[in-house]
Formats: structure tokens, C-alpha cells, sequence
């Protein structure tokens, strides 16, 4: 393991976001509290989805877990398709790092700004509902695992497309449809036996719905069994990502 190459690549990336952190942390923030305000504001006296819980405290979960996962998305797709179309990919390509270590970078990295968008979106949601975390391990877990199978999809979304307008399919018919369509607004129960269905298909659905565990100790499946399956997708996801950088598809050219 080449610690200080792992090192170095992984604080450039994080080094990479920071810079503009206006526009990758307090956009997505800003984003995220409009959600809030308007959906909670035309809802709240008409909705409770859960006994004893408002619907501004069900939504703010959801939303924290759909910002984090689209910016660790956007984090490591982003830095990929940057660095291709500007021809500096052959830089990182031709320096001692194996195929692990630049997956590693750019996952931890990518993790490393959904954490940061989620505890920030976190502290400005406290000024809406109180939010105490009963299982802080389980919204940890969550949290590192959703916004890591995100950032490898990222490598993978970076990786395959040649040009921007390629990304942003990868993004706007994918990413946003299964992050809206998770279980964000609604619980899966006020749906029809069709549609519950066909969100249990939805891994998205899982991330959001244990990280409403996490915040209110109540969800719409088990917690187990949805980091169970995010686990899963998440070793699937790595291991297409790893095997993409090990082949040098579209990368090696």
C-alpha cells in the first residue's frame, strides 16, 4: 500500500471541493432547506405519517440522506470527468498508485463531502424541528455506506462517459429519479401494493429509510435488513468500479 500516494490523491480531491465549498457544501444546504420549507410548510398540518412524529421531523431525514448521497455522487463523477476531458487523468494514471488505492481516494474523498453536507444541512435543520439521534450508530452506518456506494457509482459514471452531456444523463435519468422516488416525501406504506413493491427494488429506498431510523427509531423496514442490502450493492458497486480502474476502461487510452 502506497500510503503517502493513497494520501496525497485522496487530499487532492478533498482539497478539490473545499475550494469551492460555496457551491459544493452550502449549495446543496440551500437546496435542501427550500425542499424543506415548502413541502413542510403546505404539509405539516395535513400529514403525520408516524405516530407522534411531524411531518417536518419525517422529511428532514430524508433530505439530509438525498443531499448526501447526490454530492458524493457528484463529488467523484465530477473530479473524473474533469480530469479526463482536461487530459490531466494521465498524471494521477502515471504515478505508483495502484487500482485499490485510487479507488480509495476517490470513494473516502466523496464520502468525505456528503458527511460534511449532511451535518451541515443537520445543524440548520435543528432551527426547524428537534431532532435527537437514538441510534447515532445506525445513521453512521448508513450514512458512510450510502454516500460510499454513491461515490463508487460516481467513478463509474465518470469513467463511462466521454463527455459532460454523457454525465448528466448518467445523472438526471438514474441518480434524481431513484433519490426522488425513495421514499424522501412519503412512506412506503401510503403507496399502493404495485409501486411498494417496485420501491423495494430501489436500494435509494433503504438509505433513506435507515437513516429515518437512525433519527426518529422508527422506519417503514427493518434496519437490519436495509444495511444488509446497501451493503450489498455497495461490495457490487466497489467491485465494478475497482475492476473498471484495474482494466483502464476509458481511462488508458
Amino acid at each position: 500500500m502506497n500510503w503517502r500516494g493513497f494520501y496525497t490523491l485522496f487530499a487532492k480531491e478533498v482539497w478539490r471541493f473545499m475550494k469551492v465549498a460555496v457551491q459544493t457544501v452550502l449549495t446543496p444546504v440551500v437546496t435542501a432547506v427550500l425542499y424543506l420549507v415548502v413541502f413542510a410548510h403546505v404539509l405539516e398540518e395535513h400529514v403525520q405519517v408516524y405516530p407522534g412524529v411531524t411531518y417536518t421531523a419525517f422529511l428532514i431525514p430524508g433530505l439530509i440522506m438525498m443531499s448526501v448521497i447526490q454530492n458524493a455522487f457528484a463529488n467523484s463523477s465530477s473530479s473524473l470527468i474533469q480530469s479526463k476531458m482536461n487530459g490531466n487523468i494521465v498524471f494521477v494514471l502515471l504515478a505508483p498508485i495502484s487500482s485499490l488505492e485510487f479507488y480509495l481516494a476517490f470513494v473516502l474523498a466523496a464520502i468525505a463531502r456528503g458527511v460534511m453536507v449532511g451535518v451541515v444541512l443537520y445543524a440548520v435543520a435543528l432551527g426547524f424541528a428537534d431532532l435527537p439521534v437514538p441510534h447515532l450508530g445506525m445513521l453512521l452506518a448508513f450514512g458512510v455506506l450510502g454516500s460510499g456506494l454513491l461515490g463508487a457509482l460516481g467513478l463509474i459514471g465518470g469513467i463511462w462517459a466521454d463527455k459532460y452531456d454523457q454525465l448528466a444523463a448518467f445523472q438526471n435519468f438514474l441518480i434524481l429519479p431513484l433519490s426522488f422516488l425513495s421514499g424522501v416525501f412519503y412512506s412506503l406504506y401510503s403507496l399502493s401494493p404495485f409501486w411498494q413493491t417496485v420501491s423495494r427494488f430501489n436500494p435509494f429506498f433503504y438509505m433513506i429509510d435507515g437513516v429515518r431510523y437512525g433519527f426518529l427509531g422508527v422506519s417503514d423496514v427493518s434496519p437490519y435488513q436495509s444495511l444488509w442490502i446497501i451493503s450489498l450493492f455497495f461490495i457490487a458497486i466497489s467491485v465494478v468500479a475497482w475492476f473498471m480502474i484495474e482494466r483502464g476502461y476509458k481511462l488508458r487510452r
